[in-house]
C-alpha cells in the first residue's frame, strides 16, 4: 500500500471513531426524564365586594323613591358606624320592575313596581366587612329585607386574592425543588444521574376557594414542569 492509499485509511479510521463517539453522546443527551412539582399555599382574601340589595314594592313612585333614599341612609349609616369609609360605599340606581308593563304577566299583586336598590361595598378591610355581614340582622330590625339569597347564603359576596406576586418566588422555588426531588427519585430508581434541564415551564397560578363554607380563604396552587438530561 503506498503513502496515499496508508493516509486515506488512517483518516477513515479517525473519522469512525469521532463518528461512533458522537452517537455515543448523542444517545446520552437524549435519555430524560420529565417531572412536575406541586406547590400550595393557603392565604386569606386581600379585599371583598360586598353587594346590598333589597326591595321596595308600591304604586306611587315618588314614594317609593322617598322609601328608598330613607333606607339607603339607614344602611349608609349602619355601615359607617361599623368601620365602613365613604370611599367604599357606592348607590347604583334602582333597579324598577313595572309588572303590569308585561302582558303576559298574571300579577295578583297589590303593588305594580318593584324596586331593588344595591348599594355596594368594595374594601380591603375583610375581617371588618365579614363582621358586618355577620351584623346585617341589624337592617332588618330597621324594615330593612334583604334579598334572600344574598342574606342567608352571602352568595353574592365576592372574595378576592390580589398579593399573588409577593408569594410567586417563593412558591415557584418551591415547586420546581419539589420536581428535582421527583427527578432524583426516578434517576436512583433506574441507576442514572440527573443532569442539566431540557426543559422547564413555571406553570400557570390558579386562586380558587378553600371551600364553599369559607370563601374569605384562598387555596393558590402552581404546577411547574422540568424535564431533565439523564446521564
Amino acid at each position: 500500500m503506498n503513502s496515499l492509499g496508508k493516509y486515506i485509511l488512517a483518516a477513515a479510521v479517525v473519522l469512525g471513531c469521532s463518528f461512533v463517539l458522537c452517537v455515543k453522546n448523542f444517545k446520552a443527551y437524549d435519555r430524560t426524564v420529565s417531572v412536575k412539582g406541586l406547590c400550595e399555599r393557603e392565604v386569606k382574601a386581600t379585599n371583598v365586594i360586598w353587594p346590598i340589595s333589597y326591595s321596595v314594592l308600591g304604586n306611587d313612585l315618588t314614594n317609593m323613591y322617598e322609601e328608598i333614599d330613607r333606607k339607603n341612609a339607614q344602611i349608609i349609616d349602619f355601615l359607617k358606624k361599623n368601620g365602613i369609609e365613604d370611599s367604599e360605599i357606592s348607590i347604583a340606581p334602582p333597579t324598577m320592575n313595572d309588572r303590569n308593563a308585561n302582558q303576559y304577566s298574571e300579577n295578583k299583586s297589590p303593588y305594580r313596581y318593584n324596586a331593588t336598590p344595591v348599594i355596594t361595598v368594595s374594601s380591603d378591610k375583610v375581617d371588618l366587612v365579614r363582621s358586618c355581614i355577620n351584623r346585617q340582622i341589624e337592617l332588618l330590625k330597621l324594615g330593612i329585607m334583604m334579598e334572600s339569597e344574598q342574606y342567608y347564603g352571602s352568595k353574592q359576596v365576592i372574595y378576592g386574592y390580589n398579593a399573588l406576586n409577593e408569594i410567586k418566588p417563593e412558591m415557584i422555588e418551591e415547586a420546581t425543588k419539589n420536581a428535582r426531588a421527583a427527578a432524583e427519585k426516578f434517576a436512583k430508581d433506574s441507576k442514572s444521574r440527573i443532569g442539566k434541564i431540557k426543559y422547564a415551564n413555571q406553570g400557570v397560578f390558579s386562586v380558587t376557594d378553600r371551600d364553599s363554607n369559607t370563601p374569605h380563604i384562598k387555596i393558590v396552587r402552581v404546577v411547574t414542569s422540568v424535564e431533565y438530561y439523564l446521564k
